[in-house]
């Protein structure tokens, strides 16, 4: 019997998203699977929707809204299998698309995390934003995606149709052995949303372990189900949370070199908020940076008591993103060096 899987789907009021793309769910071509909606304190009655709707489905309830990461680590303490797959509600899957990362994962015992090939709900033949290809980071820890750089979004022509290690896989469809998240404590809840995953794919790696990216397996993601794009607290959230995890996860002498170089990076983001005409979205950055900078001994406490050196991670993009794509004009991930 193939080992014991658990879609554990995190509902925050998305009644919509789960009448939509639950069905697609429940047609996938796996033996020993049980699927889950975890309700992070809805108020709306997405709960009862899918007890009345989808009786097969079981569903655990958190009393309050946790975010992504503290919703997570609560309701999968009450999940038991082999592996679980953290799916966002606003997924398409596709009939085989459990089977492929399962099997890639069971052939080494060393691949601790991984993802399917995820592309754009509203046009299937491009590649979406939330890990596309698989999850890089540049020599600043600024986080991009085969497939996906900053804005650019690149049509899947099978250019990224090979199995590779990758630095971080997306949350938006992410499959982990439970005794690695059991083993590392699951996601920081105090990181709330955004750049959750990639700091747990971090912490695994320093732990050893791989990241893997599984092209035979594609699901299609909408996308800003709960925080648009263009959101002020979506973006205080990347700049608080990339800060913490770069603090969490680097040798300490590295860890202030670049959060230092980076801060200064992030500074320019700021000016081009201000000079177009964006005040929420320049406070969402100092905001990001004074939280970071408050929270700097709570992070020390939460250091790993191995960093590897971050250069010898896989997915480690050794030159900076940002100087490749606003400066060099690099826009797609098979041009970069």
């Amino acid at each position: 019997m193939n080992p014991s899987v658990a879609v554990v789907i995190l509902n925050w009021n998305g009644k919509a998203f789960l009448e939509q793309f639950l069905p697609s769910v429940l047609r996938s071509e796996y033996d020993n699977l049980k699927i889950v909606v975890g309700d992070n304190g809805s108020t709306d009655d997405s709960v009862a929707f899918v007890k009345e709707n989808f009786p097969g489905i079981e569903v655990l309830t958190n009393d309050l809204n946790y975010g992504f990461a503290g919703g997570y680590n609560r309701i999968l303490a009450r999940v038991e299998a082999d592996y679980y797959i953290l799916l966002n509600s606003d997924v398409e899957v596709t009939p085989n698309w459990i089977e492929p990362v399962i099997a890639l994962m069971e052939a080494d015992e060393l691949i601790a995390a991984a993802q399917p090939k995820i592309k754009a709900f509203h046009n299937k033949k491009q590649f979406e934003y939330a890990g596309a290809a698989g999850g890089f980071l540049d020599i600043y820890a600024y986080p991009f995606c085969r497939g996906r750089i900053f804005n650019v979004y690149e049509d899947d022509q099978n250019q990224y149709n090979e199995q590779q290690e990758i630095f971080w896989a997306s949350g938006a469809a992410f499959f982990i052995k439970s005794r690695h998240w059991k083993e590392t404590g699951g996601l920081d809840a105090d990181l709330f949303a955004h750049m959750e995953e990639i700091d747990l794919c971090w912490r695994l790696k320093n732990l050893g372990y791989k990241i893997m990216y599984c092209p035979e397996s594609e699901v299609f993601h909408v996308g800003g189900g709960t925080l648009q794009t263009e959101n002020p607290f979506k973006t205080y959230l990347n700049f608080r949370n990339n800060l913490i995890i770069m603090q969490k996860n680097l040798p300490a002498g590295d860890a202030a070199f670049r959060i230092f170089i980076r801060m200064w990076i992030d500074f320019i983001a700021w000016w081009h908020f201000l000079l177009s005409g964006k005040p929420k979205f320049t406070l969402a950055v100092s905001k990001g940076h004074w939280h970071f900078v408050k929270s700097v001994f709570k992070t020390a406490k939460k250091r790993t008591q191995v960093q590897r050196p971050y250069a010898e991670h896989a997915g480690v993009y050794n030159s900076s993103i940002v100087w490749a794509f606003f400066i060099k004009k690099i826009k797609y991930f098979n041009r970069l060096s």
